[in-house]
């Protein structure tokens, strides 16, 4: 298996598609059987996320999703929300994301890098290299 290749509408019913998908695709590939909790969660919390941001802005294009096993289990998830929103609030530390200062929809973005954080060791969140999105990349090591 080299790349898995998932797309969906944004809506929060397809969501659980790809949490299923991805750990199966997460077994297959060779990951520990005592990461795959924090494997269905943390691709759960990415899509969810995406969608959100889809639905705030008006967006119909699909969520991307893509699974690789290629030296370690990646995953990427896409969306197409203006890269400000986001990219926002990933730099920020927790006590930063308490304030109150911050809208509800930053606030949300923010605690699900937050969340995402606690899934996954090996996490990076860059716009996409189109201009328009976000990209959750999301490694974990296999065990072949």
């Amino acid at each position: 298996m080299a790349t898995v290749k998932l797309s969906f509408s944004p809506a929060p019913v397809h969501v659980r598609t790809a949490r299923l998908v991805g750990v199966a695709v997460a077994r297959r590939a060779g990951v520990r059987e005592d990461l795959l909790d924090e494997v269905r969660l943390a691709i759960g919390e990415a899509c969810t996320r995406a969608v959100a941001l889809h639905r705030q802005y008006g967006l119909h294009d699909p969520v991307l999703v893509e699974m690789s096993d290629t030296g370690a289990y990646t995953v990427r998830v896409i969306d197409r929300a203006p890269i400000e929103a986001g990219i926002g609030l990933a730099a920020l530390p927790p006590d930063e994301l308490a304030k109150e200062s911050l809208s509800e929809d930053a606030l949300t973005t923010g605690v699900g890098f937050a969340l995402l954080a606690g899934f996954v060791e090996d996490l990076q969140v860059r716009p996409v290299e189109e201009g328009i999105g976000t990209e959750v990349r999301m490694v974990w090591p296999v065990g072949r």
